[in-house]
């Protein structure tokens, strides 16, 4: 069940929050955070961050917040709270350590920005006491609850940029390009920056591998005289350089594998993100100045929503079969 951004009445509020980011940097976290640092000051809280996600929870690294905090972040990448993974704090004594720091600044309230991992961690804290709220903030466009998660647009535009400038080269070369992008479990930014440059195949966790089809394709292209092909490859789904090499002792096209990685978590965050991130972090906040918790704030359709954290933890993804054939369609 969902509640409408606009559904708030006046409660009970409580009068000091706190704000983590864990997991996988992306672009955009750092416009949330400033989000949820002035929107506490607009609902006179006092806001405290933590630094090093639940590591710092655990670790007391936590400071209290002004304004001039969050200035000037509202285009930078990364995240100026840090973030941390800290696998221990499966276990209860953490969970307790980590609530009893912020019981002791008298915080009540806990804003969380990061993945699915993020989000189980704040559960951990909801069963000490502590009320938590997630904001969905991953390059991987991995949250089911949410059309889109703060970073995705970003990182999809670090992609698209990357492929057009291989592009160029392979041009020149008579070549294809094997392209391996971020994703983990989700295909989001493959089969969206595959489709933004015209890839040959996408090869993503929804579509599966088949080798033989892949390198079909890529022959199709040299058949209709084509000077370069390109592959996108979401990451962990094959080896791209071992994908590349059968590609070329397969085809009559030279060919080179590239693992975009880490440059697409970096990078000054696009305007959807920074929009998007700042509804959001809004939005986490008049949930807990109304004494809400244990919610996933979410984008759905033009409308920022929220969802049960137990609920959004258990929607599954579903891919968009019409935008999976999209780019097999084009190239008929």
């Amino acid at each position: 069940m969902t509640l409408c951004y606009n559904s708030f009445e006046e409660g009970e509020e409580m009068k000091k929050i706190a704000i983590l980011t864990s997991g996988g940097d992306a672009p955009g976290m750092n416009t949330a955070i400033r989000a949820v640092v002035r929107s506490a000051f607009h609902y006179d809280h006092e806001i405290y961050g933590v630094y090093e996600g639940f590591k710092g929870l655990v670790e007391g690294n936590i400071k209290k917040l002004e304004r001039e905090d969050v200035s000037r972040i509202i285009n930078r990448g990364g995240t100026v709270l840090g973030s941390a993974r800290l696998p221990e704090f499966e276990q209860v004594k953490y969970q307790e350590k980590a609530a009893s720091n912020l019981e002791k600044l008298g915080v009540e309230g806990l804003v969380v920005i990061g993945g699915d991992g993020t989000f189980k961690g704040a559960q951990a804290l909801m069963r000490q006491g502590i009320k938590t709220v997630g904001i969905p903030g991953t390059i991987d466009n991995d949250i089911a609850s949410s059309d889109y998660t703060i970073g995705f647009y970003t990182a999809l535009q670090t992609a698209v940029d990357s492929i057009d400038k291989l592009r160029d080269t392979s041009f020149s070369h008579h070549r294809c390009s094997v392209v391996e992008v971020m994703g983990r479990h989700c295909g989001d930014l493959a089969v969206y920056s595959g489709i933004a440059v015209g890839s040959e195949f996408i090869i993503t966790p929804e579509t599966g591998f088949d080798k033989a089809k892949t390198i079909k394709a890529v022959q199709d292209s040299y058949d209709r005289q084509k000077r370069h092909a390109i592959v996108v490859v979401t990451e962990h789904m094959t080896d791209v350089h071992q994908l590349a090499k059968d590609i070329e002792d397969s085809t009559e096209y030279e060919t080179r594998a590239t693992v975009l990685g880490h440059v697409q978590r970096g990078g000054s965050p696009v305007a959807f993100d920074r929009v998007l991130a700042t509804e959001m972090g809004e939005h986490a906040v008049m949930l807990l100045h109304n004494d809400v918790s244990g919610r996933v704030v979410a984008l759905k359709g033009q409308d920022i929503v929220d969802f049960d954290m137990d609920e959004a933890l258990n929607m599954k993804k579903q891919a968009s079969n019409k935008r999976y054939g999209l780019y097999g369609r084009l190239l008929k």
